[in-house]
Protein backbone atom coordinates (compact mmCIF):
# COMPACT_ATOMS: atom_id res chain seq x y z
CA UNK A 1 0.00 0.00 0.00
CA UNK A 2 1.10 3.86 -0.93
CA UNK A 3 -0.24 7.15 0.72
CA UNK A 4 -1.06 8.65 -2.27
CA UNK A 5 -2.82 12.16 -2.92
CA UNK A 6 -6.19 13.13 -4.19
CA UNK A 7 -6.59 16.43 -5.01
CA UNK A 8 -9.91 17.83 -6.67
CA UNK A 9 -9.68 21.30 -9.60
CA UNK A 10 -12.02 23.67 -9.97
CA UNK A 11 -12.90 27.28 -11.39
CA UNK A 12 -12.35 26.74 -14.72
CA UNK A 13 -14.12 25.47 -18.25
CA UNK A 14 -12.52 22.49 -18.69
CA UNK A 15 -9.94 20.17 -19.74
CA UNK A 16 -8.29 20.04 -22.65
CA UNK A 17 -7.73 23.86 -22.48
CA UNK A 18 -9.72 25.76 -24.90
CA UNK A 19 -10.48 29.21 -22.93
CA UNK A 20 -7.45 30.84 -21.10
CA UNK A 21 -4.63 30.94 -18.40
CA UNK A 22 -6.45 29.23 -16.04
CA UNK A 23 -7.18 26.13 -18.38
CA UNK A 24 -3.71 25.87 -19.74
CA UNK A 25 -2.14 26.15 -16.30
CA UNK A 26 -4.75 22.58 -14.95
CA UNK A 27 -3.53 21.29 -18.25
CA UNK A 28 -0.05 21.44 -17.17
CA UNK A 29 -0.39 21.00 -13.45
CA UNK A 30 -2.73 17.96 -13.79
CA UNK A 31 -0.62 15.38 -15.61
CA UNK A 32 2.21 16.53 -13.53
CA UNK A 33 0.33 15.68 -10.79
CA UNK A 34 -0.80 12.12 -12.07
CA UNK A 35 2.72 11.18 -12.76
CA UNK A 36 3.95 11.83 -9.35
CA UNK A 37 0.98 9.46 -8.28
CA UNK A 38 -1.80 12.15 -7.52
CA UNK A 39 -5.37 10.94 -7.97
CA UNK A 40 -6.37 14.21 -10.26
CA UNK A 41 -10.22 15.38 -10.61
CA UNK A 42 -11.11 18.53 -12.97
CA UNK A 43 -14.22 19.65 -13.10
CA UNK A 44 -15.77 20.79 -16.52
CA UNK A 45 -18.25 22.62 -17.71
CA UNK A 46 -20.58 21.51 -20.76
CA UNK A 47 -22.86 24.04 -22.56
CA UNK A 48 -25.38 21.69 -22.69
CA UNK A 49 -28.44 20.10 -20.56
CA UNK A 50 -27.99 16.44 -18.58
CA UNK A 51 -26.81 14.25 -16.19
CA UNK A 52 -23.18 14.71 -14.70
CA UNK A 53 -21.10 12.47 -16.10
CA UNK A 54 -17.05 11.40 -15.63
CA UNK A 55 -14.49 9.80 -17.88
CA UNK A 56 -10.70 10.41 -18.10
CA UNK A 57 -8.02 12.60 -20.00
CA UNK A 58 -4.08 11.60 -19.33
CA UNK A 59 -4.70 10.00 -16.30
CA UNK A 60 -7.23 12.65 -15.25
CA UNK A 61 -10.76 12.11 -13.57
CA UNK A 62 -12.94 14.74 -15.72
CA UNK A 63 -16.48 15.13 -13.77
CA UNK A 64 -18.17 16.93 -16.83
CA UNK A 65 -21.10 19.28 -15.65
CA UNK A 66 -23.94 20.19 -18.28
CA UNK A 67 -24.96 23.77 -17.37
CA UNK A 68 -26.28 24.98 -20.17
CA UNK A 69 -25.59 28.12 -22.91
CA UNK A 70 -22.58 30.11 -21.92
CA UNK A 71 -23.85 32.98 -19.28
CA UNK A 72 -22.72 34.75 -16.32
CA UNK A 73 -25.83 32.96 -14.75
CA UNK A 74 -24.72 29.38 -15.89
CA UNK A 75 -21.17 29.84 -14.99
CA UNK A 76 -22.49 30.26 -11.28
CA UNK A 77 -24.95 27.57 -11.52
CA UNK A 78 -21.36 25.30 -12.70
CA UNK A 79 -19.38 26.39 -9.82
CA UNK A 80 -22.04 25.94 -7.21
CA UNK A 81 -22.41 22.19 -8.93
CA UNK A 82 -19.26 21.73 -8.81
CA UNK A 83 -18.52 22.87 -5.33
CA UNK A 84 -21.77 20.79 -3.97
CA UNK A 85 -19.96 17.77 -5.64
CA UNK A 86 -16.28 18.32 -4.47
CA UNK A 87 -17.60 18.93 -0.79
CA UNK A 88 -19.39 15.17 -0.66
CA UNK A 89 -15.38 13.94 -0.54
CA UNK A 90 -12.61 15.04 1.44
CA UNK A 91 -10.41 15.37 -1.15
CA UNK A 92 -7.27 18.79 -0.81
CA UNK A 93 -9.41 21.20 -3.52
CA UNK A 94 -7.71 23.85 -5.78
CA UNK A 95 -9.89 26.60 -6.71
CA UNK A 96 -8.63 28.72 -9.58
CA UNK A 97 -10.09 32.19 -9.32
CA UNK A 98 -12.23 33.97 -6.73
CA UNK A 99 -15.54 35.08 -8.79
CA UNK A 100 -17.80 32.62 -7.05
CA UNK A 101 -15.51 32.31 -3.66
CA UNK A 102 -17.98 32.49 -1.17
CA UNK A 103 -19.96 29.79 -2.25
CA UNK A 104 -16.75 27.95 -1.02
CA UNK A 105 -18.34 27.92 2.18
CA UNK A 106 -20.01 24.51 1.58
CA UNK A 107 -16.18 23.58 1.83
CA UNK A 108 -15.31 25.13 4.42
CA UNK A 109 -18.08 23.84 6.49
CA UNK A 110 -17.14 20.28 5.75
CA UNK A 111 -13.50 20.76 6.75
CA UNK A 112 -12.58 20.69 3.76
CA UNK A 113 -9.24 22.44 2.88
CA UNK A 114 -9.38 24.51 -0.24
CA UNK A 115 -6.39 26.45 -1.55
CA UNK A 116 -7.40 29.51 -3.65
CA UNK A 117 -5.68 31.32 -6.44
CA UNK A 118 -6.65 34.88 -6.38
CA UNK A 119 -6.16 35.47 -10.23
CA UNK A 120 -5.94 39.55 -10.41
CA UNK A 121 -8.49 42.42 -9.24
CA UNK A 122 -11.15 41.50 -11.42
CA UNK A 123 -14.08 44.13 -8.99
CA UNK A 124 -11.50 47.20 -10.42
CA UNK A 125 -12.30 46.44 -14.26
CA UNK A 126 -14.48 49.14 -15.86
CA UNK A 127 -16.13 47.17 -17.91
CA UNK A 128 -18.45 45.69 -15.40
CA UNK A 129 -21.85 47.25 -13.68
CA UNK A 130 -21.94 48.40 -10.04
CA UNK A 131 -23.63 45.23 -9.10
CA UNK A 132 -21.23 43.21 -10.73
CA UNK A 133 -18.34 45.01 -9.31
CA UNK A 134 -20.01 44.59 -6.06
CA UNK A 135 -20.88 40.50 -6.57
CA UNK A 136 -16.95 40.60 -7.27
CA UNK A 137 -15.65 42.41 -3.88
CA UNK A 138 -17.58 40.65 -1.46
CA UNK A 139 -16.08 37.48 -3.41
CA UNK A 140 -12.73 38.91 -3.00
CA UNK A 141 -13.09 38.69 0.71
CA UNK A 142 -14.85 35.86 1.30
CA UNK A 143 -11.78 34.06 -0.91
CA UNK A 144 -9.10 35.19 2.00
CA UNK A 145 -12.00 34.23 4.91
CA UNK A 146 -13.03 31.19 3.68
CA UNK A 147 -9.95 29.60 2.23
CA UNK A 148 -7.18 27.45 4.09
CA UNK A 149 -4.87 29.09 1.77
CA UNK A 150 -4.17 31.59 -0.60
CA UNK A 151 -1.79 32.10 -3.69
CA UNK A 152 -0.81 35.18 -5.93
CA UNK A 153 0.96 35.12 -9.14
CA UNK A 154 2.57 37.91 -8.52
CA UNK A 155 4.35 40.22 -5.56
CA UNK A 156 2.11 43.00 -6.18
CA UNK A 157 -1.27 40.62 -6.02
CA UNK A 158 0.09 39.42 -2.65
CA UNK A 159 0.64 42.78 -1.39
CA UNK A 160 -2.95 43.31 -2.08
CA UNK A 161 -4.23 39.66 -0.61
CA UNK A 162 -2.52 40.47 2.57
CA UNK A 163 -4.25 43.71 3.54
CA UNK A 164 -7.19 41.30 4.05
CA UNK A 165 -5.27 38.38 6.16
CA UNK A 166 -1.56 37.58 7.39
CA UNK A 167 1.13 37.08 5.28
CA UNK A 168 1.88 33.36 6.26
CA UNK A 169 -1.66 32.38 4.44
CA UNK A 170 0.01 33.47 1.14
CA UNK A 171 2.10 32.17 -1.08
CA UNK A 172 3.55 33.48 -4.25
CA UNK A 173 3.74 31.56 -7.50
CA UNK A 174 3.32 32.79 -10.75
CA UNK A 175 2.36 31.62 -14.19
CA UNK A 176 4.55 29.41 -16.08
CA UNK A 177 5.57 29.47 -19.88
CA UNK A 178 7.47 27.33 -22.66
CA UNK A 179 10.80 28.33 -24.24
CA UNK A 180 9.93 27.82 -27.99
CA UNK A 181 12.30 26.51 -30.45
CA UNK A 182 11.98 26.12 -34.02
CA UNK A 183 8.47 26.67 -35.09
CA UNK A 184 7.00 26.33 -38.66
CA UNK A 185 5.87 29.19 -40.63
CA UNK A 186 3.22 27.60 -42.76
CA UNK A 187 0.35 28.94 -40.38
CA UNK A 188 1.49 32.60 -41.07
CA UNK A 189 0.73 31.70 -44.82
CA UNK A 190 -3.16 30.96 -44.78
CA UNK A 191 -3.14 33.95 -42.11
CA UNK A 192 -1.97 35.90 -45.11
CA UNK A 193 1.21 37.11 -42.64
CA UNK A 194 5.07 37.22 -43.71
CA UNK A 195 7.00 36.58 -41.01
CA UNK A 196 8.89 39.21 -39.10
CA UNK A 197 6.63 42.24 -40.62
CA UNK A 198 3.99 42.11 -38.12
CA UNK A 199 3.51 43.30 -34.39
CA UNK A 200 0.43 40.62 -32.42
CA UNK A 201 -1.81 41.45 -29.61
CA UNK A 202 -3.13 38.72 -28.23
CA UNK A 203 -6.13 39.63 -25.58
CA UNK A 204 -9.88 40.07 -24.80
CA UNK A 205 -11.10 43.48 -26.30
CA UNK A 206 -11.48 45.35 -22.86
CA UNK A 207 -10.53 48.78 -21.81
CA UNK A 208 -8.39 47.33 -18.82
CA UNK A 209 -6.23 45.56 -21.72
CA UNK A 210 -5.51 49.04 -23.93
CA UNK A 211 -6.84 47.49 -26.96
CA UNK A 212 -8.17 50.40 -28.84
CA UNK A 213 -5.41 53.00 -27.27
CA UNK A 214 -2.66 50.44 -29.09
CA UNK A 215 -4.58 49.84 -32.24
CA UNK A 216 -5.03 53.98 -32.75
CA UNK A 217 -1.29 53.94 -31.63
CA UNK A 218 -0.44 51.79 -34.67
CA UNK A 219 -2.72 53.73 -37.06
CA UNK A 220 -1.37 56.62 -36.69
CA UNK A 221 1.00 56.84 -38.95
CA UNK A 222 1.59 53.90 -42.54
CA UNK A 223 4.42 51.82 -40.59
CA UNK A 224 5.23 49.33 -43.64
CA UNK A 225 4.27 46.92 -41.21
CA UNK A 226 1.24 44.81 -39.73
CA UNK A 227 -0.67 44.35 -36.60
CA UNK A 228 -2.39 41.13 -36.20
CA UNK A 229 -4.71 41.31 -33.30
CA UNK A 230 -5.87 38.20 -31.58
CA UNK A 231 -9.73 38.54 -29.86
CA UNK A 232 -12.84 38.07 -30.11
CA UNK A 233 -14.87 41.36 -31.58
CA UNK A 234 -18.61 41.39 -31.45
CA UNK A 235 -20.42 44.04 -33.57
CA UNK A 236 -22.71 44.97 -30.94
CA UNK A 237 -20.00 46.13 -28.57
CA UNK A 238 -19.29 49.91 -28.73
CA UNK A 239 -16.21 49.36 -27.86
CA UNK A 240 -15.07 46.44 -29.91
CA UNK A 241 -17.16 48.95 -32.89
CA UNK A 242 -14.63 51.57 -31.36
CA UNK A 243 -11.54 49.19 -32.10
CA UNK A 244 -12.63 48.69 -35.82
CA UNK A 245 -12.85 52.54 -36.57
CA UNK A 246 -9.76 53.17 -35.13
CA UNK A 247 -7.96 50.68 -37.26
CA UNK A 248 -5.81 51.79 -40.34
CA UNK A 249 -5.56 49.06 -43.19
CA UNK A 250 -2.29 47.56 -41.81
CA UNK A 251 -4.33 46.13 -38.92
CA UNK A 252 -6.04 42.71 -39.40
CA UNK A 253 -8.39 41.20 -37.20
CA UNK A 254 -7.81 37.32 -36.86
CA UNK A 255 -10.50 36.52 -33.95
CA UNK A 256 -9.96 33.76 -31.59
CA UNK A 257 -7.40 31.60 -31.78
CA UNK A 258 -6.75 28.31 -29.48
CA UNK A 259 -4.81 26.05 -31.53
CA UNK A 260 -1.08 26.07 -30.33
CA UNK A 261 0.51 25.64 -33.81
CA UNK A 262 -0.89 28.64 -34.98
CA UNK A 263 -0.20 30.58 -31.47
CA UNK A 264 3.46 29.29 -30.95
CA UNK A 265 3.99 30.52 -35.13
CA UNK A 266 2.25 33.75 -34.45
CA UNK A 267 4.26 34.75 -31.48
CA UNK A 268 7.74 32.81 -32.85
CA UNK A 269 8.12 35.18 -36.00
CA UNK A 270 6.94 38.63 -35.35
CA UNK A 271 8.62 41.82 -35.14
CA UNK A 272 7.37 41.86 -31.54
CA UNK A 273 4.29 42.09 -29.05
CA UNK A 274 2.09 44.57 -28.18
CA UNK A 275 0.66 44.05 -24.23
CA UNK A 276 -1.70 46.47 -22.86
CA UNK A 277 -3.11 44.93 -19.35
CA UNK A 278 -3.19 47.24 -16.88
CA UNK A 279 -5.29 44.97 -14.53
CA UNK A 280 -3.95 41.88 -13.42
CA UNK A 281 -0.92 40.05 -12.11
CA UNK A 282 1.59 37.37 -14.29
CA UNK A 283 -0.47 37.11 -17.44
CA UNK A 284 -0.19 34.68 -19.56
CA UNK A 285 -0.09 36.29 -22.96
CA UNK A 286 2.89 38.11 -21.33
CA UNK A 287 5.09 35.28 -20.64
CA UNK A 288 4.04 33.25 -23.80
CA UNK A 289 5.88 36.17 -25.61
CA UNK A 290 8.38 36.19 -23.32
CA UNK A 291 9.47 32.60 -23.94
CA UNK A 292 9.02 33.04 -27.92
CA UNK A 293 11.74 35.65 -27.61
CA UNK A 294 9.40 38.21 -28.62
CA UNK A 295 10.48 42.62 -28.04
CA UNK A 296 7.73 43.67 -25.97
CA UNK A 297 6.10 46.84 -25.73
CA UNK A 298 4.30 46.65 -22.09
CA UNK A 299 1.59 49.07 -20.11
CA UNK A 300 3.74 50.85 -18.33
CA UNK A 301 2.43 49.30 -14.44
CA UNK A 302 3.76 47.56 -11.59
CA UNK A 303 2.65 44.31 -12.55
CA UNK A 304 4.15 44.02 -15.85
CA UNK A 305 7.27 45.90 -14.85
CA UNK A 306 7.47 43.03 -12.59
CA UNK A 307 7.16 40.08 -15.09
CA UNK A 308 9.34 41.79 -17.81
CA UNK A 309 11.70 44.02 -15.26
CA UNK A 310 13.79 45.84 -17.46
CA UNK A 311 13.33 43.91 -20.91
CA UNK A 312 10.52 45.74 -22.64
CA UNK A 313 9.61 49.45 -23.85
CA UNK A 314 6.77 50.76 -21.78
CA UNK A 315 3.98 53.08 -22.30
CA UNK A 316 1.27 55.02 -20.80
CA UNK A 317 -0.38 57.01 -23.25
CA UNK A 318 -1.21 56.62 -27.01
CA UNK A 319 1.87 59.08 -28.17
CA UNK A 320 4.27 56.65 -25.95
CA UNK A 321 2.56 53.77 -28.03
CA UNK A 322 3.26 55.34 -31.51
CA UNK A 323 6.94 56.39 -30.83
CA UNK A 324 8.01 52.49 -28.73
CA UNK A 325 6.29 51.15 -31.72
CA UNK A 326 8.15 53.69 -34.58
CA UNK A 327 11.40 52.23 -32.59
CA UNK A 328 10.85 48.25 -32.88
CA UNK A 329 10.51 48.31 -36.22
CA UNK A 330 13.58 49.95 -37.44
CA UNK A 331 15.79 49.79 -34.29
CA UNK A 332 16.97 45.74 -34.69
CA UNK A 333 19.77 46.29 -32.44
CA UNK A 334 17.23 47.18 -29.90
CA UNK A 335 14.63 44.26 -30.46
CA UNK A 336 17.64 42.05 -30.17
CA UNK A 337 18.43 43.15 -27.28
CA UNK A 338 14.78 43.06 -25.82
CA UNK A 339 13.98 39.54 -27.29
CA UNK A 340 17.48 38.20 -25.34
CA UNK A 341 16.49 39.49 -22.11
CA UNK A 342 12.75 38.64 -22.37
CA UNK A 343 13.99 34.94 -22.95
CA UNK A 344 16.40 35.24 -20.44
CA UNK A 345 13.75 36.53 -18.01
CA UNK A 346 11.52 33.62 -18.68
CA UNK A 347 13.30 30.56 -18.49
CA UNK A 348 14.82 32.34 -15.03
CA UNK A 349 12.03 33.32 -12.84
CA UNK A 350 8.84 31.41 -15.32
CA UNK A 351 10.10 27.73 -16.45
CA UNK A 352 6.77 25.40 -16.15
CA UNK A 353 8.96 22.62 -14.42
CA UNK A 354 9.91 25.42 -11.41
CA UNK A 355 6.30 26.40 -11.28
CA UNK A 356 4.85 23.19 -10.56
CA UNK A 357 7.14 21.86 -8.77
CA UNK A 358 6.57 25.13 -6.27
CA UNK A 359 2.75 23.97 -6.60
CA UNK A 360 3.49 20.33 -5.66
CA UNK A 361 5.42 21.49 -2.61
CA UNK A 362 2.32 23.81 -1.55
CA UNK A 363 -0.52 21.14 -2.08
CA UNK A 364 1.44 18.21 -0.38
CA UNK A 365 1.78 20.35 2.79
CA UNK A 366 -2.57 20.63 2.50
CA UNK A 367 -3.32 17.38 1.49
CA UNK A 368 -4.39 14.04 3.42
CA UNK A 369 -2.37 10.80 2.25
CA UNK A 370 -4.87 8.41 1.70
CA UNK A 371 -3.87 4.36 1.90
CA UNK A 372 -4.24 3.25 -1.51
CA UNK A 373 -2.66 0.57 -3.94
CA UNK A 374 0.51 2.11 -5.65
CA UNK A 375 -0.49 3.78 -8.98
CA UNK A 376 1.06 4.21 -11.53
CA UNK A 377 0.53 5.78 -15.21
CA UNK A 378 0.18 3.72 -17.73
CA UNK A 379 3.14 3.79 -20.65
CA UNK A 380 0.63 4.97 -22.69
CA UNK A 381 -0.63 7.43 -20.50
CA UNK A 382 2.95 8.72 -20.00
CA UNK A 383 3.39 9.17 -23.54
CA UNK A 384 0.36 10.94 -23.81
CA UNK A 385 1.63 13.74 -21.73
CA UNK A 386 4.99 13.57 -23.20
CA UNK A 387 3.15 14.34 -26.17
CA UNK A 388 1.49 17.32 -24.72
CA UNK A 389 4.34 19.08 -23.24
CA UNK A 390 6.67 18.37 -27.08
CA UNK A 391 3.26 20.25 -28.63
CA UNK A 392 3.20 23.10 -26.48
CA UNK A 393 6.81 23.68 -26.53
CA UNK A 394 6.86 23.81 -30.09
Amino acid sequence: MLNRRRIRILGIRGLPARHGGFETFTERLAPYLVERGWEVTVYCQEESRGPIRTDSWLGVRRVIIPSGPDTPLSTIRFDLASIRHAARHDDLCLTLGYNTAILTVLLRGRGIHNILNMDGVEWKRSKWSFPAKAWFYINDWAGCLLSSHLIADNPHIKTLVQRRTTASRVSCIPYGTDILGDVSMAPLTELGLVPSTYFTVIARPEPENSLLQLVSAFSRRRRGAQLAVLGKLLPDNPYHEAVRRAASEEVVFLGEIYDHHVLASLRKHCIGYLHGHQVGGTNPSLLEAMGAGNAVLAHDNKFNRWVVADGALYFGTEAEADDAISRLIVDTALRDRLARSSLDRAAEAFSWESVLEQYRVLLTRWARPVQRDEFRPTTSIRKEIEQVRIDKSR
